[in-house]
């Protein structure tokens, strides 16, 4: 039996889908919205690279690791994806990763509320333990938007990875646990009401 289901999720100001196959298009669309492909240290598709992203996303959420395109409600517009990874049903945990988004929705409460709907769900719905962010450890950008998150630094995993470009990567590893989501909720939810 699958642990994590593939259920849309929505919020006032984003709408989670199951991603698709026919989402390609868009997210291409999306990831030229910027150049976040370029950037040696983020694991972003390139435009070629979409639509091998997408279907390597959709088998994945086959085997419990849900996939999703990230559709703002204002304008139906797909700008990112995100999604689970690394779930260890056994254990109840997962990791929330595979995220990025077109620079037009950066610094907005996008990501804010995409994080929210995905740890309530996991959090309150599926009952997890804990769940994970992971992160190239020179990221600073991915760094502190995961902090301000309200997750804790484990720790930095050194020579975890091999990158695309050949490089190491040490992974900075984060984690929020299943008594540490009332606060974190309440912090999310604060901080959707300022900025909503």
């Amino acid at each position: 039996m699958t642990w994590l289901k593939s259920v849309a999720l929505e919020g006032d100001v984003v709408l989670l889908e199951p991603m698709q196959l026919a989402h390609a298009d868009s997210l291409v669309s999306a990831v030229q919205d910027g150049q976040s492909w370029k950037l040696w240290y983020a694991s972003v598709p390139s435009p070629e690279g979409m639509y091998k992203y997408v279907e390597t996303a959709v088998e994945s959420a086959k085997n419990g690791q849900p996939a999703y395109v990230v559709r703002t409600k204002a304008d139906r517009r797909i700008v990112g994806t995100t999604r689970f990874y690394d779930v260890k049903a056994q254990h109840r945990r997962a990791s929330i990763g595979y995220t990025w988004y077109a620079n037009s929705v950066k610094k907005t409460a996008v990501n804010t509320e995409c994080k929210y709907l995905l740890m309530k769900y996991l959090f309150e719905s599926s009952e997890a333990l804990s769940l994970e962010f992971k992160t190239h450890y020179f990221n600073q950008t991915s760094r502190a938007a995961i902090e301000r998150l309200g997750a804790k630094l484990d720790g930095v995993l050194r020579s975890h990875q091999i990158m695309r470009d050949g490089s190491i990567r040490d992974t900075a590893v984060y984690s929020i646990l299943a008594h540490e989501w009332p606060t974190v909720k309440n912090h999310l939810l604060a901080k959707l009401a300022n900025r909503v």
